[in-house]
């Protein structure tokens, strides 16, 4: 599960483990997305519950986002999230965001529509809109103090009929490859981009971080088939190893990234169609 030390003054946190490939429980880049109970108790005592950032995919009947573009959304909104000011030092999100940072990086997917999602709307967090996709994501807490109108909110279950195709490449952003070799419904495989985005924040170079953030948080998320899959790996500056609590074996890697160059090798082809 992901454990990461203090964040600097940047709002980055530096990785502990030397070895992101090492698919033990306590690897820095082995997520962990359980789903948290129903109902928030309303106890005033302090909460000993694993924390999690929720994110919310909007999901109207007549207005459905793509698999891709709501994965996209997903990344975007948690990095967006992480790297905000309010989540820095200082900040009223820094506290909260620094406990979640410090031990596994849940995420859990939740979808609403109409005036369910108008409702978690209005907690704290960033909302992204891509492509069609709209995603919250809500500053982290412990999972058994969410709130009523966010627990009340399908976790499992969801998934866009549509894959549709990845966003273009930007100079500067990122891109996520996911695995071909398990099924992954579209709440679970949205988590992992989470996951792969909120990794390249902590093991990017600065440098690489802020050509990113110039970009808007820019992510393509790729489909590949098992070659594309292989090379992807093996080019990959973050690898998922997923905590196994939903759909996948514990220490499945369900995702990689990389950073896109900010001025392209000629030549340069982004592959990744989805399959």
């Amino acid at each position: 599960m992901a454990t990461a030390g203090a964040p600097r003054h940047s709002g980055r946190v530096q990785p502990t483990d030397p070895h992101p490939d090492d698919p033990h429980p306590d690897d820095p880049q082995y997520a962990d997305d359980q789903a948290p109970p129903d109902e928030a108790p309303d106890d005033p005592a302090p909460s000993t519950a694993p924390w999690a950032m929720q994110l919310v995919l909007r999901d109207e009947r007549t207005a459905r986002a793509t698999h891709l573009a709501a994965c996209e959304a997903a990344a975007e909104a948690a990095v967006r999230l992480i790297d905000d000011v309010r989540a820095r030092p200082g900040g009223p999100w820094h506290e909260a965001v620094a406990t979640w940072d410090g031990g596994p990086i849940r995420k859990i997917v939740r979808r609403a529509r109409g005036s369910r999602y108008t409702a978690v709307a209005a907690l704290d967090g960033v909302e992204v809109e891509h492509r069609g996709a709209q995603v919250l994501a809500l500053v982290p807490a412990p999972v058994d103090r969410v709130p009523p109108d966010l627990a009340r909110l399908q976790v499992g279950g969801t998934q866009l009929p549509d894959v549709g195709e990845p966003a273009e490449a930007v100079p500067g952003g990122l891109v996520v490859a996911l695995t071909p070799l398990t099924g992954l419904s579209t709440g679970k495989a949205a988590a992992q981009c989470g996951h792969a985005a909120h990794l390249a924040l902590r093991l990017l170079t600065d440098a690489e971080v802020a050509a990113w953030r110039a970009t808007g948080y820019a992510v393509r998320v790729e489909l590949p088939d098992d070659d594309g899959w292989r090379a992807a790996v093996a080019g990959a500056r973050v690898h998922v190893r997923d905590g196994g609590f939903t759909e996948v074996v514990p220490g499945t890697m369900t995702a990689v990234a990389r950073p896109v160059p900010v001025a392209a090798p000629a030549g340069l082809r982004v592959t990744g169609r989805p399959g």
